[in-house]
């Protein structure tokens, strides 16, 4: 395999507008800041990553704007200039910074298709993914009334997504899920709770149990693993974390504490492409299904998802949904598209996707070119 040396980073900030707004427990969004990372190698071949971040630091630490400053005094001026042999080395040359794990993904993702496209290879063919076309979920953010909800499911169970995904918070809960399991007895069906209970309500949960959920989702607090443990022990739906995992060792954790079933596994909140495949393996390993969540990213993060989820254990549908489901216009070309709740994984080098110019330009901000080692901070050889 030939190494990668990053001459130069360039920061793309970029505001893009969702279609709708789109609420969960947290809040409503209705228009995202994101860095997207390009890095730049010694023979001008780029490789891109983008921030999966909120504009408010709900549902982690992160922002887009501190992911960027992250970047720009710590994370770039440890890899410019070096010779990376492989991308699995990235994470182990960020790890003498805690956390910040968005802004790790973020270049650590740029690095693997900037090395798959010099090695003409996919991300797909360097981690191990074997799958040709990929099984697309829809998550639904919190609707006005139960009805409304059941309107909107309809809507895409008719467009053919594979799981449907119902994000929750007290006051919009079991009536909520009650309506859609009467209108669609049989169709694979989870809600989300972002964190939005406590073990005080396990009673409440469980009244969960009579809708034959594919899960439940992160219900108790998001650095929780022990509360969880006692939840799964009293109630049939199986619960699934996503916010308490940020690591390999979380999902060993957690596992071994019997917190979960299944485990939802993002790029960004993991800190990348390696620590992901890490947790996919531990996870086929100990008996634990597996699926990729979304951050409402643009066709960059898609594309890493789409890359990532061509692994064995990706047994649930993801929230990897079409570009045309969240943005007037996304930035790659072609765009993700879908047909009967299947996505193609791309036959191309890298993401498999190409970044469109003009579409680019049209939400830019700004451009930060950064081609020095040059930190206000002392970065560790």
């Amino acid at each position: 395999m030939k190494s990668v040396k990053l001459k130069e980073v360039r920061l793309h900030h970029i505001n893009v507008s969702l279609i709708a707004p789109f609420t969960t427990s947290f809040g409503t969004m209705e228009n995202k800041d994101v860095c997207l990372v390009e890095v730049v190698d010694e023979t001008g071949r780029s490789g891109w990553g983008e921030t999966a971040t909120s504009n408010e630091p709900y549902y982690n630490e992160e922002t887009t704007e501190t992911a960027a400053y992250m970047l720009k005094d710590f994370f770039i001026p440890r890899l410019l200039h070096r010779e990376i042999g492989h991308p699995s080395e990235v994470h182990g040359m960020l790890e003498f910074v805690r956390r910040n794990n968005i802004a790790k993904a973020a270049i650590e993702t740029a690095i693997w298709d900037a090395f798959a496209k010099k090695n003409g290879k996919s991300i797909a063919e360097l981690i191990g993914g074997t799958k040709k076309e990929i099984e697309s979920g829809k998550s639904i953010g919190i609707q006005e009334s139960p009805e409304a909800l059941v309107r909107k499911v309809d809507q895409y169970v008719k467009e053919g997504f594979r799981k449907i995904k119902v994000k929750i918070k007290p006051g919009a809960d079991i009536d909520y899920i009650r309506a859609v399991r009467k209108a669609f007895p049989d169709i694979p069906l989870m809600a989300d709770a972002n964190s939005a209970y406590t073990l005080e309500d396990i009673g409440h949960l469980k009244q969960l149990d009579d809708f034959n959920l594919l899960m439940i989702e992160q219900p108790l607090a998001h650095d929780d693993i022990i509360d969880h443990a006692t939840l799964q022990k009293q109630i049939e739906t199986p619960v699934c974390l996503d916010e308490s995992i940020h690591s390999y060792e979380d999902a060993r954790k957690a596992i071994e504490l019997g917190s979960c079933r299944i485990i939802n596994i993002k790029i960004g909140r993991v800190g990348g492409l390696q620590e992901s495949k890490r947790i996919h393996d531990l996870c086929m390993e100990k008996g634990i299904d597996v699926w990729c969540g979304g951050m409402l990213e643009t066709g960059v993060g898609r594309a890493h998802n789409i890359q990532m989820t061509t692994l064995p254990n990706f047994t649930i549908p993801g929230d990897t949904a079409p570009s045309s489901h969240y943005w007037k216009e996304d930035i790659v070309t072609p765009e993700i598209e879908m047909e009967d709740g299947l996505i193609q994984v791309p036959d191309g080098v890298g993401i498999g996707y190409e970044i469109d110019p003009e579409k680019l330009a049209k939400v830019t901000q700004s451009v930060e070119m950064i081609r020095s080692t040059k930190s206000r901070h002392p970065i560790p050889e």
